[in-house]
């Protein structure tokens, strides 16, 4: 499987990216992305445009950076969102919501081990400052997350990691995938708790059927949307699940 996670050292000095998803005339949501850490992490900063409140999704490190955004897009910070618990995901949350005064929502409660374990991982991986959390929130299955005044559907996507959430603006056809689908691959599913077939259920069954015309921002790389993934994507595609 394509290896997603090669580190580059002047990425951490890459400009934020603005994210402009397909919007309504409403126009619900506006973001900005971060790439943070060696792994190459898309951290974002997601805004209701109509109140310019606001919450990081998966935080992976360099809360500078990532307070520098905040401060350049004028907006109030007021929740920390995950999607799961590997250390590039989730790293900065504990920082960043004691910094705002915050809370932390999702990811499912199956992600727990992984939250305790961050200062292991960020041990393993030699990335000082990463800290162990527990969300105010656990997130279950057809919940919704608030953004300002923008929803974001919850959908519980295991297989990359058991306890893995997506977020889903429906009105502005743009979601939000973490480590489970990405431009041209999937989620490894070789680390502890992986489960291949999951992953693929969780695509196929729970992602695709929201509509060809969605885009996701990945937890790495590009964006896509789920159409053309669904037509190209060498595992998930409908020509690679249909033999």
């Amino acid at each position: 499987m394509r290896v997603l996670y090669q580190a580059r050292e002047s990425w951490s000095r890459r400009p934020f990216m603005p994210v402009r998803p397909p919007m309504t005339d409403e126009k619900p949501i506006q973001a900005v992305v971060i790439p943070v850490t060696p792994f190459q992490q898309n951290t974002s900063l997601v805004w209701c445009v109509k109140t310019k409140r606001a919450a990081f999704v998966d935080p992976g490190g360099e809360v500078p950076r990532l307070v520098e955004a905040a401060e350049k897009a004028g907006v109030t910070v007021e929740k920390v969102l995950l999607t799961h618990g590997h250390l590039d995901h989730a790293g900065a949350a504990a920082e960043l919501a004691e910094r705002y005064g915050v809370p932390i929502e999702g990811p499912h409660k199956d992600e727990d081990w992984l939250l305790a374990s961050i200062e292991e991982q960020a041990a393993k991986w030699r990335m000082p400052g990463a800290r162990s959390c527990t969300p105010n929130r656990w997130l279950e299955d057809g919940d919704e997350v608030t953004v300002g005044e923008a929803a974001f559907a919850v959908i519980h996507c295991p297989g990359h990691t058991p306890g893995h959430v997506v977020f889903v603006q429906k009105a502005a056809r743009f979601a939000l995938v973490g480590d489970v689908i990405f431009a041209g691959s999937i989620g490894r599913t070789d680390f502890p708790r992986g489960n291949h077939q999951q992953l693929v259920d969780s695509i196929r069954l729970k992602l695709f059927p929201l509509g060809d015309d969605i885009r996701f921002l990945p937890g790495h790389g590009q964006m896509s949307s789920f159409g053309w993934e669904r037509k190209t994507n060498p595992y998930v595609s409908d020509l690679a699940v249909s033999g």
